[in-house]
């Protein structure tokens, strides 16, 4: 990935993830966040990510490594795709919310 390519990536990520590390992380401790999400390995797809998001989110830019930037990506077409199946209705307490937040977006922020 070229070096315009990783800042548009970088813009896109911060864009997107719109909770900060020690907020997502808490998230990630709920049982709310733990219940969404595909589950074959004990741990969902978000969830996981989340956690990554939070590695990503700590580390200095300079410091990314391509497998990094790659997340970012993945995270950025997760959110994008996602926020577009916005269910009818409260979206406060729903899994839908719930999803995004694994991912590092907040959809009430």
């Amino acid at each position: 990935m070229d070096d315009d390519k990783k800042d548009e990536v970088y813009s896109d990520f911060y864009d997107c993830v719109n909770m900060q590390p020690k907020e997502l992380e808490e998230w990630l401790e709920t049982e709310e966040s733990k219940s969404v999400g595909d589950n074959d390995s004990g741990e969902s797809t978000g969830h996981r990510s989340g956690r990554r998001i939070v590695e990503i989110k700590n580390t200095k830019k300079a410091e990314l490594t391509d497998s990094q930037y790659e997340h970012m990506q993945k995270v950025v077409g997760y959110v994008h795709r996602h926020k577009a199946q916005k269910p009818s209705g409260d979206i406060e307490d729903c899994d839908w919310r719930y999803s995004l937040m694994n991912w590092g977006h907040d959809p009430l922020k």
